[in-house]
């Protein structure tokens, strides 16, 4: 009797392995295509429709039969004719940049105070996180609450002390009203640079101080000659994301003073809203608009450059 022996099938390779890759692929737009609808849909379709309504003579009649004639750059012409346009780009650089100045400085403060471990220095960092993390319409009316003329806190307490001889119309006098907007933005901001600062913080090796203890340092030159190199990538990333953030702020602005008193708190933000939906005049609106995302886009820009050096550079 005699038996055959059949040899053992050769491993599959060839088209199994095209359909393992193939498959591969289509997870992994799976994965992609939502994010990428998802964009289209609610960044996309926005922007390009802001862009286009700029150049047309848009109406609330428009909403319902669809007919927007073209303008061309009459809108901008306008915008950048009106007399408040130059008002109102002033008022957002000093709101962007009186924010920035003081919400770094005082978020590099405590975090290198939070540096140095201390009973309930945890408890007390979650604390501070709190302006962050509450609802900026919550924080708008705890400022309208602390800064009302007749019934503010701070009037309260400096009519108290005889710092003052009568209240101070902290939202309501042109002369008052961007230093108290531009103080309740800073008390917003200041637990982000914190946090983000922190960790940088946290990632400077312990023995550079020591060794420059050892050396003589004192805490000016460890800060300046240890610190801040070293903590020089974080701070472009928290003043560029702090800027692009800040330039845009909206919410602050209308809970506070509803960008008055007589356009003393206007910003761009601001200024496109009630264009928009105040006088209805939404090709002006759009354009003013537009004009925002272009400064954004070029801090954008300027905020990728910086990271890609940085990145280059290490």
């Amino acid at each position: 009797m005699t038996m055959t022996l059949t040899e053992p099938a050769a491993p599959v390779t060839g088209r199994a392995t095209v359909r393992h890759r193939r498959a591969q692929r289509i997870a992994k737009l799976g994965f992609y295509v939502p994010a990428l609808v998802y964009l289209a849909v609610f960044f996309g379709y926005p922007v390009v429709a802001n862009v286009v309504m700029a150049f047309q003579d848009y109406t609330v009649s428009s909403f319902y039969q669809g007919d927007a004639p073209w303008t061309g750059w009459d809108n901008y012409a306008a915008v950048f004719g009106n007399e408040l346009f130059s008002a109102t780009l002033w008022n957002t650089a000093v709101f962007t940049l009186a924010s920035l100045a003081f919400q770094f400085a005082i978020g590099l403060g405590l975090a290198l105070f939070f540096r140095r471990h201390f009973p309930l220095s945890g408890v007390l960092r979650a604390l501070l996180l709190l302006p962050w993390l509450l609802p900026l319409l919550v924080s708008g009316t705890v400022f309208r609450w602390l800064l009302d003329q007749d019934y503010g806190v701070l009037n309260h307490i400096l009519l108290g002390l005889h710092v003052i001889d009568a209240p101070v119309g902290w939202l309501v006098d042109p002369a008052y009203a961007m230093t108290a907007v531009v103080i309740a933005n800073i008390w917003i901001g200041i637990p982000f640079n914190m946090v983000i600062l922190y960790g940088g913080l946290q990632t400077i090796p312990e023995q550079l101080y020591e060794a420059a203890s050892l050396d003589g340092a004192s805490a000016w030159q460890r800060f300046r000659n240890v610190t801040w190199p070293l903590l020089r990538p974080v701070t472009t990333v928290v003043l560029m994301l702090g800027l692009i953030y800040t330039i845009k702020a909206f919410d602050v602005i209308m809970v506070l003073t509803q960008a008055g008193p007589a356009d003393a708190t206007q910003l761009l933000s601001t200024w496109s809203y009630q264009l928009s939906f105040t006088e209805l005049h939404f090709g002006e609106g759009a354009a003013v608009g537009n004009v925002l995302v272009v400064i954004a886009m070029l801090f954008a820009l300027v905020y990728l450059r910086v990271v890609r050096t940085e990145q280059d550079g290490r």
